[in-house]
């Protein structure tokens, strides 16, 4: 028996399990921070199959690092968990497949090294809040993949794509005060913060003009005043600033800020300014990694023409990992007709038998990649080369 057939039938083996762990966290969503269902549950699993696991990392209460260690010399894999959930719709996103696909693909891998006889590390970790303030943030600005070699999830989608691209983003809500008054009887006597609002709009419309084509600026008013017989007193906004990569995102980041002292110069507000969400990084992915989970996909059975080019997808906390650690996000077809994320639709194909199954698929392919870098150390060389090509780039 080969050890990639090994890893097949050890999550085979487990199946059962590793749906329950899912259709459980599945049926039972918790928002961001909130994942204490589904982060008691997982860390029960990988103590049962013999990890050693580390709860509530760097303060986060649903955090968790699991590790196995062969306790011989070898790399050091990461596998990603993600459990939380959507307001309202739930596991609309399907991280109730991540979570049980990573943590199926760290068991199936821990058995193949055991027979093998290969060195290394398995680590799983335990990433709450991909949805808002995702943990994977502070976690990496911590450290704590510097020590990994490389670090793979596996995204449910309606087809196979491989891992692609991710914006950089900044998360900015801007709060304006002025100074109430009645809107009829005495205006003159009011400070409008809502015109700041509105004239911060207006700055940002124009600025578009002169962005790079992959810049993003978009935003809502979440407070515009209390009545519309009174000058609004205070008024506040909530923008995403993103690009391609997190320089030019900097950049664009501190020439809205100063459209924000524009407005309140114009309105005769105070403003004040706070990131309502972690910044992200672009996703760096590793093209010596993906073409390896490429393989393993064809090797399975999935044409070429069946992997679709990787697509820009929005921002990922996953970026900051990617910057500090070789690292792939591909997406695994988990239903079978082309249903969008983030809707109820996807959330329900997502808990079927089709999902649950292509959910062990998904590990598998993430735990043979693995295996074949653990396996083939010029492999790990090429990964380690491309990665710190792309940080010197990236910088």
């Amino acid at each position: 028996m080969t050890d990639k057939k090994l890893i097949c039938d050890e999550i085979d083996h487990n199946a059962e399990a590793f749906r329950s762990i899912s259709r459980s966290v599945g049926s039972r969503p918790e928002l961001g921070h909130e994942e204490f269902f589904a982060a008691e549950l997982l860390t029960t699993e990988l103590t049962q199959y013999g990890f050693e696991v580390e709860r509530g990392i760097l303060d986060i209460e649903t955090s968790f690092i699991a590790v196995f260690d062969t306790a011989k010399p070898g790399p050091t894999v990461g596998f990603l968990c993600e459990y939380d959930a959507l307001p309202e719709i739930g596991h609309a996103c399907g991280h109730h497949l991540i979570c049980a696909m990573s943590l199926a693909a760290g068991v199936g891998l821990k058995a193949a090294l055991l027979r093998s006889g290969l060195g290394g590390k398995i680590r799983i970790y335990g990433t709450p809040a991909e949805e808002t303030r995702g943990a994977k943030v502070p976690m990496a600005a911590a450290g704590l993949f510097d020590d990994c070699d490389f670090a793979l999830m596996a995204h449910p989608y309606h087809t196979f794509e491989q891992s692609g691209e991710s914006l950089a983003m900044d998360a900015i809500q801007f709060e304006f005060a002025g100074l109430a008054a009645h809107a009829a009887a005495s205006p003159e006597e009011g400070i409008n913060a809502l015109d700041a609002v509105l004239q911060l709009f207006n700055s940002i419309n124009a600025l578009r003009q002169q962005t790079r084509s992959d810049a993003r600026i978009h935003g809502i008013i979440d407070n515009g005043g209390k009545a519309p017989n009174i000058i609004p007193d205070y008024a506040s906004a909530k923008f995403y600033v993103r690009s391609a990569t997190r320089a030019y995102t900097d950049e664009l980041t501190a020439k809205v800020l100063r459209c924000a002292e524009g407005a309140a110069l114009q309105a005769g507000c105070t403003l004040a300014t706070n990131t309502f969400e972690f910044s992200y990084d672009e996703l760096l992915t590793n093209d010596a990694l993906s073409k390896q989970f490429n393989a393993n996909l064809m090797e399975a059975g999935i044409r070429q023409e069946q992997i679709e080019i990787g697509k820009d997808h929005g921002s990922l906390d996953l970026g900051n990992v990617s910057v500090r650690c070789p690292a792939i996000h591909p997406y695994v077809k988990v239903v079978q007709d082309r249903l969008l994320l983030h809707t109820e639709a996807f959330r329900d194909a997502a808990m079927t038998e089709y999902a649950l199954d292509s959910m062990l698929f998904g590990a598998k392919m993430l735990a043979a990649t693995a295996y074949d870098v653990f396996a083939d150390p010029s492999l790990l060389a090429r990964i380690r080369a491309e990665f710190e090509n792309q940080t010197v780039r990236s910088n």
